[in-house]
């Protein structure tokens, strides 16, 4: 008797709360088959998207997801065009909606889009045909994202279940922490929230009553796998939320002092841009115990999984 085929269940990537741990685990492991694709000596390309569409639409500044995006995109030999909003109709008066139809009237296969205004992935899904891959959505979701962090720390320890992990900083504002949570708690991690009060809304202990959330972060690092510093987001109002920046450092920036209270096989992540001196400082930031550059490199072999399976579900075998 033969073991039932996975087939992957989603058209779209809108989050990672729809997902389950055998959809997750199929998106890391092919995203390992493609690594080696990415590791080669000479061709890095397979033709597994050839002849496929795909659309970057990207509202909101970005430098590694997009970058990423379109290399993944190219590695699998995918057409690409790159939509940019501000010279667009956009910028005239056009809705999202009517950007949306036109896009589709040219029969895109996928979109790759980030915008600011979350829940705006799933309105353009209720009106393409083609697949959606959200690269971030205001605070919502950043599930690309989530998905190379927890395929980091799978190559780094063999496993997520049972892993200690710590996220620090702005929480409130964070849509990496959100995907972070929906896929670290389906596999089986253990995370710890740490940050100022202001910075940590109920709505977060009440999605996720599992989570321990502390105020202090010296006394949570000694028994953590991983430390995942996040980006103090001045540009969404956070500096409103915190006494100062000489005051966040005091309490909250992950520094050599820090470090050297944590295991020293400790995993040191951050999803970027860094505010270095801020959140984290540079000596810990390019220091060994650092997965940061790692967490960059990963992304690609991740994004190109992640469409792969969205055009084919069945996971034919990549020529």
């Amino acid at each position: 008797m033969t073991a039932e085929r996975y087939v992957f269940p989603h058209k779209h990537l809108l989050g990672i709360e729809p997902l389950d741990a055998r959809d997750i685990t199929a998106i890391l492991d092919q995203a390992q088959a493609f690594e080696a694709v990415c590791e080669r000596a000479d061709i890095k390309i397979v033709p597994a998207l050839r002849k496929k569409l795909v659309v970057n639409l990207f509202f909101e500044n970005s430098t590694r997801t997009r970058n990423s995006f379109e290399i993944a995109e190219k590695r699998l030999s995918a057409e690409i065009v790159n939509f940019d909003a501000d010279t667009s109709s956009l910028a005239k008066g056009e809705t999202l909606i009517d950007t949306a139809l036109n896009l589709e009237a040219m029969h895109p296969d996928l979109i790759v889009m980030r915008h600011s205004a979350p829940g705006a992935h799933a309105l353009l899904a209720r009106h393409m045909k083609a697949s959606i891959v959200n690269a971030g959505d205001g605070a919502h979701e950043h599930p690309t994202q989530a998905l190379l962090d927890a395929y980091t720390l799978r190559q780094r320890f063999g496993r997520l279940e049972g892993l200690r992990v710590a996220v620090v900083g702005d929480i409130r504002h964070s849509r990496v922490v959100r995907s972070n949570l929906w896929l670290l708690t389906k596999m089986g991690a253990r995370v710890t929230l740490v940050g100022p009060p202001t910075l940590l809304p109920d709505e977060i202990r009440a999605t996720w009553p599992e989570v321990a959330i502390s105020n202090a972060l010296d006394p949570v690092l000694p028994e953590q796998d991983a430390v995942m510093i996040l980006r103090i987001q001045f540009e969404r109002g956070t500096g409103a939320y915190i006494p100062g920046q000489g005051e966040y450092i005091r309490h909250y920036q992950l520094n050599a002092g820090r470090l050297a209270r944590c295991k020293p096989e400790v995993a040191v992540m951050h999803p970027g841009p860094i505010n270095r001196g801020v959140e984290i400082t540079s000596e810990v930031a390019d220091g060994p115990n650092s997965l940061i550059l790692r967490q960059v490199t990963n992304g690609v072999p991740v994004r190109m999984a992640v469409l792969y399976l969205l055009c084919h579900p069945h996971g034919e075998q990549v020529p």
